[in-house]
């Protein structure tokens, strides 16, 4: 079990859900009822938007009650389902835990943000350039797919490290035998 990471897990966790919460409340107070913001040439963009859908408004157009069963009952499981991976894993680095600590805590914030707000999450962020530009997101968006990217990452140089172990270690091995 993977004690030594259980604090700074936890604590990046609330604080994805803090600085999540407050950033999503600042917003409702500084946007609500005007067109927006945009900054640096309208590379970036504060929006109020109210999304019933999960990152960049995927699944919005479900019907009601399929949407809140997947967003409000799936969305714990799923949290609890990371949290039990991290704590049963046997060698969980400190990058990883902060990565799955990414991940929960920014699906912990949206669907908390879910729950108070009738089925839906405050989002206020666009950015763009030229005519690209990305749907409206949050704070808890980046945080999920900040931990997911890290967690490939880490995923991918892992597997790539043991066989590149393996092989050192084969080399002399074969060596000695052959001799």
């Amino acid at each position: 079990m993977v004690r030594k990471h259980w604090q700074a897990f936890a604590l990046v966790l609330v604080g994805c859900v803090g600085c999540d919460h407050a950033s999503k409340r600042a917003a409702e107070a500084l946007l609500a009822g005007s067109g927006g913001l945009a900054f640096a040439g309208d590379v970036v963009q504060f929006q109020l938007a109210a999304n019933p859908g999960a990152f960049l408004s995927v699944g919005a157009g479900l019907p009601s009650p399929v949407r809140q069963a997947l967003l409000l009952g799936m969305v714990p499981l799923l949290i609890a389902f990371v949290c039990l991976a991290f704590a049963w894993r046997a060698h969980v680095t400190r990058a990883q835990a902060l990565a799955l600590a990414c991940v929960a805590g920014g699906g912990l914030a949206n669907w908390l943000d879910r729950v108070l707000h009738d089925g839906n999450v405050t989002d206020f962020v666009s950015l763009g350039f030229g005519g690209l530009r990305t749907g409206i997101f949050n704070l808890a968006d980046l945080a999920v797919v900040g931990g997911v990217g890290m967690l490939l990452w880490f995923t991918r140089t892992q597997a790539l490290a043991p066989a590149a172990d393996s092989s050192r270690h084969a080399e002399p091995e074969r060596g000695s035998e052959g001799s």
